[in-house]
């Protein structure tokens, strides 16, 4: 290396200090020997977050096998956890904000950077075929409230009246104390965040979720938000968070996960990278909370970490569809 690009190398870390940045970022720029390897995996890939994932994976490798794409993966994947209506953190069963009413976030990506994004859209069981009608048939990136619902009408969805029983009774003993004290891995999970690559190696991914438990009205997450709770590059890979969202969106986890893998860390050196990065960036917070990010490259390697132990996944892969334990900054 020539003492001008040593001299520049240092200067840029130097300055990422002071940004609050970690070396890391530029580590693994320095590291890499070789171009990013372009080798595609073409047999059929799940990766999904939680035990939900089993079920999930499941019905995306059905949509590949009768002839779907990576989209039709990630959208028929998650909308199979949106349909159980017994779920707590997921579709109209989930858990209500404050106000009693359950509102719902999602997105969808694919290989060709098309996305697709609802937010805070009430009454309807499928929220990610919203968003990938939004995806489809719209110039825009994301509609939300109001808006998402009348397009939603529109385009022949179904609104609904359905209260899961358990989750009202659950909000009504919450009006007790209406103490916000929100535990990712025992309260609710937040999220179904999937990753899913087709026969032809191309990616897609899709989040879903109705979000924290007893939220303020209005409150947003990471889930819908492209680049923090999803990113896909197809000539990278694709990285999907699950957890306490605004951590996720201050650090811009999921895109940060795929930007290391371009500069040539393997999928687990990038989740445990953003993870490390994360907890960095939300150092002000007091409160315990738990966030897991899944990533799998081009060609099908997964990685997955989560800021603390808990955080469960499940991978769909040459044929077999198994759950895991991620490992943990935080024991």
């Amino acid at each position: 290396m020539s003492s001008n690009r040593r001299k520049f190398l240092g200067q840029l870390a130097a300055t990422g200090a002071l940004l609050g940045m970690s070396p890391a970022l530029f580590s693994f720029s320095e590291k890499k020997k070789k171009p990013i390897e372009k080798v595609r995996y073409t047999k059929g890939l799940v990766l999904s977050t939680w035990d939900h994932g089993i079920a999930a994976n499941d019905a995306a490798m059905d949509a590949l096998k009768k002839g779907g794409n990576a989209l039709d993966m990630a959208e028929m994947g998650v909308w199979k956890t949106e349909s159980d209506l017994t779920n707590l953190s997921v579709g109209l069963g989930g858990l209500p904000d404050r106000e009693g009413r359950t509102t719902l976030d999602a997105c969808i990506m694919d290989w060709q950077h098309k996305v697709g994004s609802v937010a805070f859209v009430q009454g309807f069981e499928h929220p990610i075929s919203i968003a990938r009608a939004i995806l489809e048939k719209t110039p825009h990136a994301m509609l939300v409230g109001k808006g998402a619902e009348q397009f939603a009408l529109e385009q022949g969805f179904k609104h609904s009246d359905y209260v899961n029983p358990e989750a009202y009774k659950a909000w009504k003993e919450w009006l007790k104390t209406s103490e916000y004290k929100p535990i990712i891995n025992v309260e609710n999970h937040d999220t179904i965040g999937l990753l899913a690559m087709d026969y032809e190696g191309r990616i897609s991914g899709s989040c879903t979720t109705s979000g924290l438990s007893y939220k303020l009205h209005g409150r947003v997450g990471d889930s819908p938000i492209i680049g923090a709770g999803l990113y896909i590059d197809n000539e990278i890979g694709g990285a999907t968070c699950t957890g306490l969202g605004e951590t996720v969106i201050r650090s811009c986890t999921s895109f940060l996960v795929v930007e290391l893998m371009r500069q040539g860390a393997t999928a687990q050196e990038a989740c445990e990278e953003a993870i490390a990065r994360l907890k960095s960036n939300n150092a002000f917070m007091v409160d315990e909370y738990q966030v897991g990010v899944l990533a799998v490259d081009k060609t099908g390697v997964t990685g997955s970490f989560g800021l603390r132990s808990g955080f469960t996944y499940a991978l769909c892969k040459e044929g077999k569809n198994e759950m895991y334990t991620a490992g943990s900054l935080i024991l």
